[in-house]
């Protein structure tokens, strides 16, 4: 599969002032998408429920101002693409995939890693910074408090 670029989409805070939040979806709600063409057709298309729930949360989120990006779970990332979503740089990408830390397979000589792992990746890579500040936080008590 070809890896496509991790791209992030927003609204404007003029954008988000004009549209109103969706109101949250109950049981036996029909969740329904109007197109209006530029020739002046209209299109409508039946979403299913979960289809649904996912476009209530795209909305919900871009309507309080954050950026989103659509991604397939079975996608896969180059490591520039797994940096961006880490948060760290793409040499300390590729030293955890030869670390093992980052499943990946080559595709000719590029390396690819999938959604799913990066993922994972991220919420180990969380779960240790945590710890982390905990464990500061700790030691600073413990300064302060009984000058250790």
């Amino acid at each position: 599969m070809a890896s496509h670029v991790v791209t992030f989409a927003g609204l404007s805070d003029q954008d988000r002032k004009k549209v109103a939040p969706l109101p949250k979806l109950v049981e036996g709600d029909r969740f329904e998408l109007h197109v209006r063409r530029r020739n002046g057709q209209d299109q409508t298309m039946s979403l299913p429920p979960a289809a649904a729930s996912a476009v209530e949360a795209l909305i919900d989120h871009l309507l309080n101002g954050e950026r989103v990006a659509v991604l397939s779970e079975d996608q896969e990332l180059s490591p520039t693409e797994a940096s961006t979503i880490l948060g760290i740089s793409r040499p300390l990408v590729v030293l955890r995939m030869d670390r093992g830390d980052l499943p990946f397979r080559y595709i000719g000589k590029h390396r690819r890693a999938s959604l799913k792992d990066v993922l994972a990746l991220n919420t180990e890579l969380d779960v240790r910074q945590k710890a982390i500040e905990d464990l500061a936080a700790d030691s600073e008590n413990l300064h302060l408090h009984y000058g250790i």
